[in-house]
């Protein structure tokens, strides 16, 4: 039987884990030189460091999951630096690109572990040199040894944005301040469901209040108005805070996000069909808990079938690769199918207490100003979008994602819509006066990447 894995960070070492337990050697692959996923990201081998100093409390899951990958390796079919951009179920095909080469991976069944990325809510001044996503901020933290800028402002909402300040803040940084969009009652009010994550949210808890006792300023419930700057680079973030008063922090980066959305590219690619999850404000593919997908021989695991952090990650990726044995007529013990189970289904009662802790501040994106960029690969401003949809509406149907992508090629650029598809349908929904669910997403095309036109046809 041919399996093959695509992605290496948690779900998938657990994933190639329990099938290499049970005998088989899935081709793997990984876009990133080596795996560990984003979390667990190894730096390049001259910038070295010893795990406690570059994962903090994570440590210790760190050098377990690198371990059991370094084991694996040699037993699998193993691919690095290679991109699959498009994937073919019916015909149980794969195309990808190995470190500037094309290749074709034939499969009978595919367990995909695509991870996740920052989701984006645009600002005035968002494009200027010196801004990255909160993700970026943290892998040029952990991969290349250095920060986005000297005095930092971090902007956004959601677990990763306390964490990523205080790495660094801890790795000597000047953190100029930390903004958070969500207010301290929300929070308050989900915290009886955080209190389930246990560990997890202790941890959350030591950040914050080791950001506060080292004066690092931090303030919720702000509304971002721009981020100020010119060609040369970020000079200062300009909010409201919650009592309507306007601030201005300055600094010479900053780094922003608003939780996190699947990178289900490939699965849409699939033909696997997609549900709006209105906890996480996010279109995830359609699964089963044990990770079965309805098109045949495709599975799903991990934060690209819905955003539930490394600890899930790595419960959903065995319990994937239990289910594609089951399907494949291996023996599997059913105890162990039950206790995955289970601690899945406690983990995910957490994770929707912190969608509700910090949920997608939707009003930010429909109130972003009609000269604003929307689309940064296009070049779009927002109030092109809004005259669009204005337009098509008064002529005909009410448009939809991909109708006003026609119209006016809002996610059309490189990123298809990654970074600014979530603010679009929101834009497009309050214009509209629709629910985000029926303006729909915008669907994928093939390469998922920009890849070299020359390796545009398979061998």
């Amino acid at each position: 039987m041919k399996v093959a894995v695509v992605g290496a960070g948690p779900a998938g070492v657990r994933a190639v884990e329990r099938l290499v337990a049970a005998g088989l050697s899935p081709v793997w692959m990984d876009e990133a030189p080596d795996g560990g996923g984003r979390i667990y990201q190894r730096p390049p081998a001259p910038l070295a460091r010893d795990a406690r100093t570059l994962y903090g409390f994570e440590a210790k899951r760190a050098t377990a999951i690198h371990d059991t990958l370094d084991a694996l390796k040699p037993r699998t079919d193993w691919r690095p630096e290679t991109l699959v951009w498009h994937i073919r179920a019916g015909a149980k095909q794969m195309q990808a690109l190995h470190r500037g080469a094309q290749q074709r991976i034939d499969f009978d069944a595919a367990i995909l572990c695509t991870g996740a990325m920052d989701r984006v809510i645009p600002v005035p001044g968002w494009t200027l040199p010196g801004v990255t996503t909160l993700g970026a901020a943290q892998i040029a933290l952990k991969a290349q040894g250095c920060g986005i800028g000297r005095r930092v402002v971090f902007l956004g909402t959601g677990p990763l944005l306390v964490l990523v300040a205080y790495q660094y803040a801890k790795a000597g940084a000047e953190v100029a301040a930390v903004l958070d969009t969500t207010p301290f009652a929300t929070k308050a009010r989900a915290a009886p469901g955080l209190l389930l994550g246990g560990a997890t949210f202790a941890k959350g808890l030591y950040y914050t209040a080791w950001l506060k006792r080292h004066g690092i300023p931090m303030v919720e419930g702000i509304t971002p108005l721009a981020i100020e700057g010119d060609a040369q680079g970020v000079t200062g973030v300009r909010w409201r805070d919650a009592r309507g008063r306007e601030q201005h922090t300055a600094c010479d980066a900053a780094g922003m996000g608003w939780g996190l959305k699947p990178e289900a590219q490939l699965a849409d690619l699939a033909g696997v069909p997609f549900r709006h999850d209105a906890v996480q404000a996010n279109w995830v593919p359609v699964r089963d808990d044990a990770g079965r997908t309805p098109v045949p021989g495709i599975y799903l695991a991990g934060d690209g079938a819905g955003i539930g952090g490394a600890e899930v990650a790595e419960l959903a990726g065995a319990r994937a690769a239990l289910a594609l044995l089951q399907d494949a007529g291996h023996r599997i013990d059913p105890i162990d199918t039950v206790t995955l189970d289970r601690r899945l289904a406690g983990l995910a009662r957490f994770r929707a207490a912190l969608e509700r802790a910090f949920p997608f501040p939707a009003h930010l994106a429909r109130s972003l100003p009609d000269d604003a960029i929307l689309c940064r690969c296009e070049g779009l401003r927002a109030g092109e979008l809004r005259a669009a949809a204005r337009a098509e509406a008064a002529t005909g149907p009410a448009p939809e994602m991909n109708r006003a992508k026609a119209f006016t090629r809002v996610g059309m650029g490189r990123c298809q819509g990654r970074v600014c598809g979530a603010a679009a349908a929101e834009i497009l929904a309050a214009e509209l006066g629709r629910p985000v669910p029926r303006i729909g997403r915008l669907r994928g095309q093939p390469p998922v990447k920009p890849i070299p036109i020359v390796a545009g046809a398979a061998p």
